[in-house]
């Protein structure tokens, strides 16, 4: 008997634990093959990108390889990006792969599958805004991380070199359009990276010459929060010297800045676009499944989808109901929630036994302001409600969510070895990477 074929298509926070799962399961005991997808060949705990973006985080060290990582844990690894869908044939197709040449490295492939998981993840969504695309920087992928370092370090280099700045009060504008955790969260960092960098030497770049400003076309930052949460990080980055501003809409955006609903000109010499997601746009209606209107595939609460039964979805480019109203929202533990359900819902179906519905438990959220603060709440079974929590507490609870993410992947020990070097690191290497 030809073994069943699992294809997941997306490496993220929800993708690779369902393979690392699927795969120690399955694949080491040769009852299925697993073959995980991705366009990228290492993988990023997607929460962390802001980190990368303003260098406090070497992706080069922290980012954790497919191949690898599939040969350790018994599945296949395939690079590549997904084209097309043939749900009467059951295979996928994989666009061809070219290097900076366009010489052809790996022609277009078909990959077969008995249960495919679709785990995308999502993007940011500009809403068809004008010159966004242009003249901002998203930070959805490690590549785009990258480009904003770059950015960020000449940007901060050339001011530090004109003699002229202090003296006629210039300063260096930075503009973040979206006031959840990763617009909140980055623009504590860049205040982070400025007293890093003066300290290194670049005596003229000291933090008053940071201009951060913060906008975001709702009530509050951090709208998925509770407001008393919302309210304290808001204090703690105005207290940074961060503009916040709130109930502010952006029309559009040239070169030199952004423009509001208001007719106020926001000057910009960085920009970055962090407002909105939605998955990938060829999701739309991808190969006849049902979508809503940001192109993510509708789920029933098995995490099927809601027109083919051996297509599952999970994570950010999903939408899954919730029972008491709404849908799951897309956050880094949904992602690992799903997964470990979907992981379940696979086994079930292999063995012709009932699927199990997958019910979102909201453990609460923080927020990371660099090393200044950390704010969020908890919930839990021994607390009624939620708890808001700050300072040392929080930041240790923010760390162990990432701890929690390594652990699904990798296993008590090996995660204990990873924080071991990580802390040589800290002593070893530079706060602040600077290439």
């Amino acid at each position: 008997m030809s073994l069943k074929k699992i294809v997941i298509v997306g490496g993220g926070a929800g993708g690779l634990e369902l393979a690392t799962k699927l795969g120690n399961k399955l694949g080491r005991s040769k009852k299925a093959e697993i073959t995980l997808v991705d366009r990228n060949n290492s993988h990023l705990w997607k929460p962390l990108l802001h980190e990368v973006a303003t260098g406090s985080l070497d992706d080069g060290v922290d980012a954790l390889s497919y191949l690898a990582h599939g040969y350790n844990h018994h599945f296949n690894f395939q690079l590549g990006s997904l084209i097309g869908l043939d749900r009467e044939q059951k295979n996928i197709t994989l666009a061809a792969i070219y290097n900076e040449e366009q010489e052809l490295l790996v022609p277009e492939r078909i990959l077969d599958y008995d249960i495919l998981v679709m785990a995308l993840g999502s993007k940011s969504n500009d809403f068809g805004t004008p010159g966004i695309k242009e003249n901002c920087i998203f930070l959805d992928s490690p590549q785009q991380a990258h480009r904003f370092h770059n950015e960020m370090l000449n940007l901060f280099l050339k001011y530090s070199a004109d003699t002229n700045a202090q003296e006629e009060n210039r300063k260096v504008n930075i503009a973040i359009v979206g006031g959840g955790a990763t617009g909140v969260e980055l623009s504590a960092e860049l205040h982070n990276a400025v007293r890093q960098l003066n300290s290194y030497g670049l005596k003229k770049l000291a933090p008053s010459a940071l201009n951060i400003t913060l906008v975001e076309a709702g009530e509050r930052i951090l709208p998925a929060l509770p407001v008393r949460i919302s309210s304290a990080a808001h204090q703690e980055l105005t207290k940074l010297g961060v503009r916040v501003m709130t109930k502010t809409m952006v029309t559009s955006a040239d070169e030199g800045g952004l423009n509001t609903k208001e007719g106020e000109h926001i000057d910009a010499d960085l920009m970055v676009w962090a407002a909105g997601i939605k998955a990938p746009d060829f999701m739309k209606e991808i190969a006849g499944l049902e979508t809503n209107r940001i192109n993510q595939l509708v789920v029933k609460p098995t995490l099927q989808t809601t027109l083919d039964e051996s297509i599952f979805a999970i994570g950010d480019c999903s939408s899954c109901p919730r029972k008491d109203g709404g849908f799951v929202p897309p956050r880094a533990q949904s992602a690992h929630q799903m997964a470990s359900r979907c992981y379940g819902n696979i086994l079930a179906m292999l063995k012709d036994k009932p699927l199990k519905d997958y019910v979102f438990t909201d453990h609460g959220s923080l927020v990371s302001l660099s090393k200044f603060s950390t704010v969020g709440s908890l919930m839990g079974n021994l607390m009624k409600g939620d708890m808001m929590i700050e300072g040392r507490i929080a930041r240790i609870v923010y760390i162990s969510l990432y701890r929690m993410h390594q652990i699904a992947l990798h296993g008590y020990i090996k995660t204990g070895l990873m924080m071991l070097v990580g802390s040589i690191n800290r002593v070893i290497r530079p706060k602040l990477k600077l290439h």
